[in-house]
């Protein structure tokens, strides 16, 4: 498991800037979404194009939460990221450009749909009545690239807990725009997966200071049960 440590000059930054390190101190179960970004074989499978060895050990933690979450009245959505070679779900600027052609070709079979790689890892806990959803960048709260904000807004819910990998690419792209979206955010430091210890931590030291509160496993759970945990 990734160290999960805000370093301490961000701390002592918040505390002068703000009075204290965290946003919130409760959170609107029946408003609130557990969104787990990109937990799928491309991204866990030993061996797999994308793969984030630390995704499989944030498994636990990520069924903790949404059988707390589903517990609370609220919504757990998977989204899963989801791409095709040619027309509007294609990204030829990510596969053409920021990896190499044949790595390019591995990575983007993987996440297509339809092929193994992009199943939802087979150690999630999924419901039925849990949201799927497909991802084409990032962020799944870009613009036109997933339908996940609006079928949360469709569900009166105004909070994101972000989990699920890489906390520093699609995890962080969706939590920075749920808050340009106006969702509060939260991301969990133990749920989320890089391929890193230093990405991930300076992730978490980025999201407290300018896009959401940053919260442990337990921490989340205390809230979503009215259980108070310090600012």
């Amino acid at each position: 498991m990734h160290p999960v440590a805000i370093p301490r000059e961000i701390i002592e930054r918040m505390l002068e800037r703000r009075g204290h390190l965290h946003l919130f101190d409760a959170i609107a179960p029946k408003r609130t979404a557990l969104v787990v970004i990109d937990m799928q074989h491309a991204f866990l499978e030993p061996g797999a194009p994308s793969e984030t060895p630390v995704a499989r050990e944030i498994v636990p933690n990520i069924n903790r939460l949404a059988a707390a979450v589903r517990a609370a009245g609220g919504v757990v959505a998977w989204t899963q990221g989801s791409f095709e070679r040619s027309g509007p779900h294609s990204w030829p600027l990510f596969f053409q450009t920021m990896v190499n052609p044949s790595r390019s070709e591995a990575i983007l079979d993987a996440l297509t749909e339809g092929h193994p790689g992009h199943a939802l890892w087979s150690g999630l806990d999924v419901q039925p009545d849990d949201l799927r959803v497909a991802k084409r960048r990032y962020s799944a709260f870009f613009p036109g690239a997933c339908e996940l904000p609006e079928w949360l807004r469709a569900r009166d819910v105004d909070t994101v807990i972000i989990a699920g990998t890489l906390t520093n690419v699609c995890c962080e792209a969706s939590a920075r725009d749920a808050m340009m979206a106006d969702f509060r955010v939260f991301m969990v430091s133990d749920a989320n997966a890089a391929r890193s210890d230093a990405e991930h931590v300076a992730t978490l030291a980025t999201v407290v200071q300018f896009f959401g509160d940053v919260r442990s496993t337990d921490e989340v759970l205390a809230l979503l049960a009215h259980q108070p945990v310090p600012l």
